[in-house]
């Protein structure tokens, strides 16, 4: 029985984790969490924690999956890399998803269009690996059957909003006035979130929109919130990508770098036309949907943990071939250690 290590320092980890974490308990394999200390009231309590390096040692697990930028170098164990959302072009190559941070052995990407980039540096590199399983965090969209409780009683068309914590990028100041106006309507249906780490006064904001026409969720809602909603409002977040591969329509404001397959505005007062466009797509819209899915993650069968696992174990049993050693990149493992001895601080214990 193989035992894995599941590492989260950001909230949105958690829904990225939790279906390879479900996996791994119908294989009748071992898990256990490691978090950072603010995300340790949002663990179940079917979901152990290991308080410290001590710990994750005597654990010893073969791997650890991760969502994040970093995993921890001096954890035992193979290093897996699953990301934290789509390749959205917030920034260029070098320093955005294709960033290669020396800390993992294994890569799984979503779709074709992660994957070529990724083998292409794998190949000149030479010490990690990479295997196209598609996104976990995605399972329960495409596995979850049924009416989702989300959805108003009334029958209402749904509208999700959510905005990326990048200011600069982000709508959520620019759109509430044109939301609280669709809201106040009634027409629709609202569901709202904003990134945990979002101005306080502004969540409030949104917050007080919350009544019979809207509701507000934790971002750790967002995939129940993408099966209810039929049209999604957002900007440059990677929860565009996220909601568009089940085939529906998105509204973006000022996205960085828009495409066919969304609805782009510029002005705020735009917002009306676009949601009309929206519910009622063009043939040429809907082609670029597929398209675009079909590229970034064309996995809809909802094993994408299932496929993590096989491509981990393969990892393991040596059947990806030999890796060669990783560049020692000392100031990223110092920069490691300083996160995890912060993290056991404020846990108020010695850090280690």
């Amino acid at each position: 029985m193989r035992r894995y290590l599941l590492f989260a320092s950001e909230l949105y980890s958690l829904p990225i984790l939790r279906p390879l974490a479900a996996e791994i308990r119908a294989r009748g394999e071992d898990a256990a969490w490691f978090v950072a200390t603010p995300l340790v009231p949002y663990l179940h309590a079917d979901e152990p924690r290991l308080v410290d390096v001590h710990a994750v040692r005597r654990f010893s697990p073969q791997a650890i999956f991760s969502a994040n930028n970093w995993v921890p170098h001096f954890f035992p164990g193979a290093k897996v890399q699953l990301f934290h959302g789509f390749n959205v072009e917030k920034r260029a190559p070098e320093r955005g998803h294709f960033r290669i941070r020396s800390l993992y052995d294994l890569y799984c990407t979503q779709g074709p269009a992660t994957t070529a980039p990724f083998r292409d540096l794998a190949a000149r590199l030479k010490h990690f690996a990479v295997v196209e399983t598609g996104w976990p965090k995605l399972d329960p969209l495409f596995r979850d059957a049924g009416p989702s409780a989300l959805r108003p009683a009334d029958g209402r068309a749904v509208v999700m909003y959510a905005a990326t914590f990048t200011e600069e990028l982000s709508s959520a100041r620019a759109l509430h006035a044109g939301i609280a106006r669709h809201v106040a309507r009634g027409e629709r249906y609202w569901l709202l979130t904003l990134h945990p780490k979002t101005d306080p006064s502004l969540v409030a904001q949104y917050r007080a929109l919350e009544g019979p026409n809207a509701r507000f969720l934790d971002a750790t809602e967002l995939v129940p919130m993408m099966r209810a909603a039929d049209v999604l409002v957002s900007d440059t977040s990677s929860v565009v990508s996220e909601f568009i591969v089940q085939g529906r329509p998105v509204v973006t404001l000022r996205n960085r770098a828009p495409k066919p397959h969304m609805i782009d505005i510029a002005d705020p007062a735009r917002l009306d036309a676009a949601l009309d466009q929206a519910f009622a797509p063009s043939a040429a819209l809907r082609d670029a949907i597929a398209e675009y899915s079909a590229r970034i993650h064309p996995m809809r069968d909802g094993r994408s943990s299932a496929r993590v696992l096989d491509a981990t174990a393969a990892l393991l049993d040596g059947a990806l071939g030999t890796l060669a050693p990783k560049p020692m990149n000392l100031w990223r493992k110092l920069q490691g250690r300083m996160r995890y001895a912060r993290w056991r601080r404020l846990d108020g214990a010695d850090p280690d």
